[in-house]
């Protein structure tokens, strides 16, 4: 079971955004807020971006590299720090399929990158998700990321150079980017580390028992099964799972159990009694009295209010 994939998908509540920028110097873009959270790559030329907080240092980006923001706060993207930012006009806009394009600055030199927004769950977020930095930074280099750098090079002669195909090719590697971006940041965490969701993706105990706990959310689970599965004792891999996790397995079960609930609400047509079965509860009482606890609704108005937005 792959739990950056399952992390991910359980908080994905539609399809990315994404629109590319065209920056002639001189041009800053003041981006508010959004839902969710977005992410910039350069495809050409060079820029800078400012994340939110005010002590936070200003990025220079070049080819290649590739921002993640977490939360989707707002920020700025510039040719130069001195150009004053400036909220896009809704004449700069231009429908140009596969994504849609902003132009905007003067008549000097070009940057181009796809900017975009990832809608996912904010109210619950996963904990791997609450743990990242809020501003991930990964900058292009030789060797490094090789199937982020390719996704990026496919993304750019695909949008560069649209042809028969691209229409469907463009959004499946938006999509998959950010799985790339992630999985990039968990690879760039030291190895030496002995706490936090990197790690605990990469221990040889931490890593198999979270892979169970996906796999089989319905599953009588304890903590001594789940210690006996990894070769453990019961202690030790309590101990080492909250330190990594943050908090201890069966409440993870929990959460993790009613995460993928909300998700088949939001998704599947099931009966409440067979979410509640793959939810790993025993009967459809005991289902909603914990997913009402958690979610503040009942899992029937739970899925009214999700198709309803969606």
């Amino acid at each position: 079971m792959d739990v950056l994939s399952e992390a991910l998908a359980s908080m994905r509540t539609g399809a990315p955004n994404s629109v590319r920028t065209e920056g002639r110097a001189p041009w800053a873009l003041r981006l508010p807020r959004t839902a969710g959270a977005g992410f910039h790559v350069v495809l050409h030329g060079t820029c800078w971006i400012y994340p939110s907080a005010q002590t936070a240092d200003p990025i220079a980006l070049g080819p290649g590299d590739v921002v993640f923001v977490r939360d989707g706060s707002g920020h700025i993207l510039a040719d130069h720090p001195d150009t004053p930012p400036a909220v896009p006009r809704p004449d700069q806009y231009i429908q140009r399929p596969p994504v849609g394009a902003v132009q905007l600055g003067g008549d000097g030199p070009v940057t181009s990158l796809l900017c975009g927004n990832y809608h996912l769950d904010g109210q619950r977020p996963h904990p791997l998700l609450r743990q990242l930095p809020e501003v991930i930074y990964l900058p292009a280099r030789h060797g490094r990321h090789p199937e982020l750098a390719a996704a990026i090079a496919l993304l750019g002669a695909e949008l560069d150079n649209p042809r028969m195909g691209s229409h469907g090719i463009v959004p499946a590697l938006i999509d998959s980017l950010l799985l790339y971006i992630l999985r990039a940041w968990v690879e760039e965490q030291p190895q030496s580390a002995d706490a936090g969701w990197a790690a605990a993706l990469r221990d040889p105990a931490v890593a198999p028992a979270l892979a169970a706990m996906h796999e089989d959310p319905s599953a009588a689970w304890t903590v001594q099964s789940l210690a006996d599965r990894v070769g453990l004792s019961r202690a030790a891999f309590a101990r080492k799972f909250n330190a990594m996790v943050g908090e201890p397995p069966l409440a993870y079960l929990t959460r993790w159990r009613l995460t993928t609930a909300a998700r088949l609400l939001r998704e599947d047509d099931l009966s409440m009694d067979t979410v509640a079965a793959r939810a790993g509860y025993s009967s459809e009482f005991a289902f909603g009295k914990a997913f009402k606890r958690e979610y503040g609704l009942a899992p029937g108005q739970y899925r009214r209010q999700a198709r309803t937005a969606a």
